[in-house]
């Protein structure tokens, strides 16, 4: 998509495009009825939060991406909405199901401590624990040499600068919404005793890569295969990824929360079609026989600049 369609607009978009951080949650809620005027005052001073926690620590990166699902959307903005919002889309291929899970607001943290992504979880909660359930909640991490639990480097094709903003960040095709985003997030849980009862060689290919080096191999149907989507004239559509590894080895839970920043749904729902319905050339992901999709939803990133309007009451109503 050339880069001349990026037009913002005036608009800042939330730190989408910050870089992977040492440590992340992932909180997703749902509002309760009656409880939104709470719910904009949170997401209309989310900024100045996030600034108040991090000033402190400013070698410590805090920065904290707020969305919307479908169905809150219209709770608490109404009219007009992003062009392409919608709920996630459950799929239920022939051996595994990509299931939709309750979702009205996400909250993605990332900071190089802990310590800064608990207490700004903290405030937020401290703000909203009467006007929501939480839904899910993960603290993941980066584990090694940027790798997931299964012991492979996760992440290696993100695009970066320009090239990740034109993956990334709706332009002017949806010009009210321009400097959004959507974001899709999915929980999988590993069954890594089945993973590490495989060979190196056998992990390999389902994976597509070397294990040690991270090279790509040519392995037609493996997790990288699947997972390439095209557009009509070849080349390849790109999201942006920030998944990481969570786990809590004394229960038997490794897992990797999954997240996909996109400037349409459509790509990363295209790679999930893939991955659990199978195509013409190949079979469902090989990955699914060991990783399954727990929770499924989407969410739209309204830019920063749309959430500072709420406290002037733009889109309020």
């Amino acid at each position: 998509m050339p880069s001349s369609s990026i037009r913002w607009a005036g608009a800042q978009p939330q730190p989408v495009l910050s870089p992977p951080a040492p440590v992340a949650v992932f909180l997703v809620v749902t509002i309760r009825p009656g409880r939104e005027s709470e719910v904009r005052e949170l997401l209309a001073g989310l900024a100045g939060l996030v600034r108040a926690v991090g000033f402190p620590s400013p070698d410590g990166g805090l920065c904290c991406v707020a969305g919307v699902g479908s169905l809150a959307w219209d709770r608490l903005f109404g009219e007009p909405r992003p062009r392409e919002l919608h709920p996630f889309r459950e799929l239920d291929g022939s051996r595994h199901r990509a299931v939709a899970t309750p979702g009205d607001l996400l909250f993605h943290i990332r900071a190089a401590r802990t310590d800064l992504c608990f207490a700004l979880v903290a405030e937020i909660m401290k703000r909203l624990r009467d006007a929501v359930t939480v839904q899910d909640e993960v603290q993941a991490f980066a584990y090694f040499d940027s790798r997931n639990v299964l012991g492979f480097v996760d992440g290696t094709e993100n695009p970066v600068g320009q090239a990740a903003a034109e993956a990334a960040i709706v332009g002017d095709e949806d010009a009210a919404f321009s400097g959004g985003s959507y974001a899709m997030v999915q929980k999988y849980v590993h069954d890594v005793d089945a993973w590490e009862a495989l060979a190196v060689e056998a992990q390999e290919k389902v994976i597509g890569r070397s294990k040690l080096t991270n090279i790509e191999l040519d392995v037609p149907g493996s997790h990288i295969d699947v997972n390439t989507v095209t557009g009509p004239d070849g080349e390849d559509l790109e999201i942006l990824r920030g998944a990481m590894p969570f786990g809590r080895p004394g229960h038997g839970e490794f897992g990797t929360y999954f997240i996909a920043y996109a400037r349409t749904p459509e790509i990363p729902e295209s790679m999930l079609r893939k991955m659990f319905l199978g195509g013409p050339e190949s079979g469902p992901d090989p990955i699914l026989d060991y990783s399954q999709a727990v929770t499924g939803t989407l969410f739209f990133i309204p830019s920063a600049t749309f959430l500072e309007a709420i406290e002037e009451g733009d889109g309020t109503d």
